[in-house]
C-alpha cells in the first residue's frame, strides 16, 4: 500500500534514497544546525523531494510506538479513530454473516472490493501476520497452508465445503468427500476443486492467480459467469470479467509452503517483491539492477541470509540506512 497522499506521483529511486538518508541523520541525534539547514534546502528544491520525504515519514509512523505520540490529545484522537474503524468492521462482519446464508447472494455481497483490508482480514477464521506462515487441517482432513499476511474464512455445511480468501495466498490439498463439493471464492470468481492440490493468490494488480498441481479446478468468473477447467500442471490469472491464457504451473507457487523462495530466471525486482511480502518495512531496488536474473532457492524465513546470498551471486550491494528501510543497488566498483 502506498504511503503517498492521493494524486502524488511516486518519486524516483534517487529521491527516495536521499529522503531515507536525511531521515536517518535527522533522527540520529547527531544532526547539526547546518545539517538541518541543508535538509530544508533539499526539501524545498522540488516536489519530488517533498513527496519522497512524505513517503519516508509515513512509513516510519507505522513502526513508531504509540508512546511517541507528541501530545495526549493526539493520542486520544488516534485511539478514538481506531475504535471507530473497529466498530465499523464488526458491523460489516455482521452483515457478511447474514448475507452468507444466501449462497451466491452472500458471495456477491462479500466480494465487494472495499471489504478486503488488513483489519477485516484479522477477524477471519484463519489468518497470518506479516512474515508468518502456517498450515491448518480442516474438519474433513483438507490441509490449507497460509502465506504471509493471508486470511480466509471457512463455511462447512452438510451439502458443501466453502472457503473465502480474504487476503494473501493459500495452498490447498483437498480431502476426498464425494457428497460435498469444495469451493474457494475470491472477489473475482468461484473455484471448484475436482480432487485437487492447488494454490490461490490475490495479486497486487487486482486479480486472482490459480496454479493447479493435482487434479483440476473449475473457474467461474464473478461478473460474466463464464466457466472453464484448469488442469494439473497449468496456471492462470483472472479477474471478475476476463481470464488470461493458461501457462505452465510455476513451482514457486507451491515452494513457499516449505519456506522456500524458488527463483527460476526471475528478475531481481520480482524476487524482492516476494521477499517484501514476508517483512514489514520498505524494500527498494535500484532501476539499474531491477532486471538482473536470479536463479536458485532462498529461505523466506531468513531475510538477511537471503540478501547475503543474493549479494554473493549478483553484482549488488545492500544498504539499510534505517532498520525498516532496505535498498538494493549496483555494487560499487
Amino acid at each position: 500500500m502506498s504511503a503517498l497522499p492521493p494524486g502524488l506521483r511516486a518519486p524516483s529511486h534517487e529521491a527516495m534514497e536521499q529522503a531515507a538518508t536525511w531521515f536517518s541523520l535527522l533522527n540520529s541525534g547527531h544532526a547539526t544546525p547546518a545539517d538541518r539547514e541543508r535538509w530544508q534546502v533539499w526539501l524545498a528544491s522540488g516536489g519530488e523531494n517533498h513527496a519522497a520525504w512524505t513517503f519516508v515519514e509515513r512509513v516510519s509512523q507505522r513502526f513508531a510506538p504509540l508512546q511517541t505520540t507528541p501530545t495526549p490529545r493526539l493520542a486520544a484522537d488516534v485511539l478514538q479513530t481506531a475504535n471507530q474503524r473497529l466498530v465499523k468492521r464488526r458491523a460489516l462482519l455482521g452483515v457478511a454473516a447474514m448475507a452468507g446464508t444466501g449462497g451466491l447472494l452472500g458471495w456477491a455481497a462479500w466480494q465487494q472490493a472495499g471489504w478486503v483490508d488488513p483489519l477485516l482480514a484479522h477477524f477471519a477464521d484463519h489468518h497470518t501476520a506479516t512474515g508468518e506462515r502456517r498450515d491448518v487441517v480442516l474438519a474433513d482432513g483438507t490441509q490449507v497452508w497460509l502465506a504471509s499476511a493471508s486470511a480466509f474464512d471457512q463455511d462447512y455445511r452438510a451439502d458443501r465445503r466453502h472457503l473465502r480468501l480474504r487476503s494473501g495466498e493459500i495452498l490447498i490439498q483437498t480431502a476426498a468427500d464425494s457428497g460435498r463439493p469444495f469451493f474457494v471464492d475470491t472477489a473475482h470468481g468461484r473455484l471448484r476443486a475436482l480432487g485437487t492440490r492447488f494454490n490461490v493468490r490475490l495479486d497486487e494488480a487486482g486479480g486472482t492467480q490459480l496454479a493447479v498441481y493435482e487434479g483440476a479446478v473449475e473457474i467461474t468468473l464473478a461478473h460474466s459467469g463464464h466457466s472453464t477447467v484448469v488442469a494439473a500442471g497449468q496456471q492462470v490469472r483472472f479477474t471478475a470479467d476476463r481470464r488470461d491464457d493458461t501457462t505452465a504451473a510455476d513451482p514457486a507457487r507451491e515452494a513457499w509452503s516449505r519456506g522456500i523462495l524458488l527463483a527460476q530466471d526471475m528478475p531481481l525486482a520480482q524476487v524482492v517483491a516476494e521477499l517484501a511480502r514476508y517483512r514489514r518495512g520498505h524494500i527498494a531496488v535500484a532501476p539499474e539492477v531491477a532486471d538482473l536474473t536470479v536463479l536458485g532457492s532462498y529461505p523466506l524465513d531468513d531475510f538477511n541470509g537471503t540478501l547475503t546470498m543474493l549479494q554473493q551471486a549478483l553484482p549488488i550491494q545492500v544498504r539499510q540506512p534505517l532498520p525498516w528501510w532496505t535498498t538494493i543497488e549496483a555494487r560499487a566498483r
